[in-house]
């Protein structure tokens, strides 16, 4: 059962809009002023929150901005409810962060659109966030975001890498945000003695370079087109513009961040512990599911033996002695150079 914060001054609306949502079969809470609701939310952690804007104490708006400033609490959807009509009112609660905006008087019906609205929306947002960054293009449309998209791709200056291009460097300081619309990337890090290490895969529909923006530090790792590229530039200002005037894609943003430092955690363990056919299986698995976007059987993966050792964590020699010894046991099939999964499952599953 879903559950639903309402925050309202008013006795008889907030009696009147808890009954509805309760007869909707949401679990409702409730609160009659601002300071009250903070308290509640972040004790009961709400799939939503329903708050007027004029209240004693802590008003619509400072309940929001407090919420917004706490991890807890910062994603939970936010509706305002409120007399105020005024397009000024409406403005400012939307520039907040607020997810939408209805007016009273209101009837059932209208309030329980918007709710439903807003719930099945979080829970599509949540259940692409699992598909990882692939997914990033989806998420933005699906978020509300669309049109803030399409705005940031729209005119910009688009710049053209060859295979092997670098795209940044690391050390360098961030200006821009890298969206692909053509071509696959990977990024890396590499030591003293230039050994090379993949620690990203981009493809189409992606974006690229966001950490340092959102850290506000150099470049950690080093961008390099895999094959012949095509990347829309959009200024730091404008992706910090977005960030700022919409609550959905900070969010989404904040969540990627997140899985990136779970997805490094699994590669360090992997290379740390991992045999090194399980390196190689891991690696040819990952590229597939990157890449093999229609999950198409007969999907061949192009990359060459190098990259392929820099993703594995080994070194070239051994990488191709493995192959030989999968392509032995019928795991794989190598055709032209290029790789084909026979027995996804086998190399999924591979022992250390």
């Amino acid at each position: 059962m879903k559950k639903i914060l309402l925050i309202e001054d008013n006795n008889d609306i907030r009696e009147n809009t808890a009954e509805i949502l309760e007869l909707a079969n949401y679990k409702v809470f409730t609160a009659e002023n601002g300071k009250d609701g903070v308290e509640v939310a972040l004790k009961e952690k709400p799939d939503l929150i329903i708050c007027d804007i004029m209240m004693p104490v802590l008003d619509g708006y400072g309940v929001l901005h407090l919420l917004n400033k706490n991890p807890e609490t910062h994603h939970i959807p936010f509706i305002f409810l409120s007399a105020k009509s005024e397009r000024s009112d409406v403005r400012k609660g939307m520039a907040l962060g607020a997810d939408d905006y209805i007016t009273k008087p209101f009837d059932g019906t209208e309030l329980l659109e918007a709710v439903e609205g807003r719930l099945k929306k979080a829970e599509m947002i949540e259940e692409k966030i699992s598909e990882g960054i692939e997914g990033f293009n989806q998420l933005m449309n699906l978020s509300g975001g669309k049109e803030a998209i399409l705005s940031l791709q729209e005119g910009r200056t688009i710049n053209k890498y060859k295979k092997k291009q670098i795209i940044y460097s690391e050390g360098n300081r961030p200006f821009r945000l890298y969206y692909i619309q053509k071509g696959k990337v990977k990024t890396y890090k590499s030591n003293e003695n230039s050994k090379e290490l993949v620690i990203g895969l981009f493809n189409q529909g992606d974006f690229l370079g966001y950490t340092a923006l959102l850290e506000g530090t150099p470049y950690k790792e080093t961008a390099e087109a895999l094959e012949d590229c095509e990347l829309a530039i959009i200024p730091k200002e404008d992706f910090e513009n977005l960030l700022n005037n919409n609550r959905d894609i900070s969010n989404l943003f904040i969540k990627l961040l997140a899985k990136n430092v779970s997805e490094k955690e699994e590669q360090l363990l992997g290379l740390a512990y991992n045999s090194l056919r399980k390196k190689v299986a891991d690696a040819i698995t990952k590229l597939n599911k990157k890449y093999n976007t229609k999950r198409d059987p007969g999907f061949a993966i192009h990359i060459s033996r190098e990259n392929l050792a820099t993703i594995a964590g080994t070194a070239t020699e051994s990488l191709i002695r493995t192959l030989s010894d999968f392509k032995n046991e019928q795991l794989i099939d190598i055709q032209s150079g290029s790789i084909i999964i026979l027995n996804e499952k086998k190399l999924m599953n591979m022992l250390n």
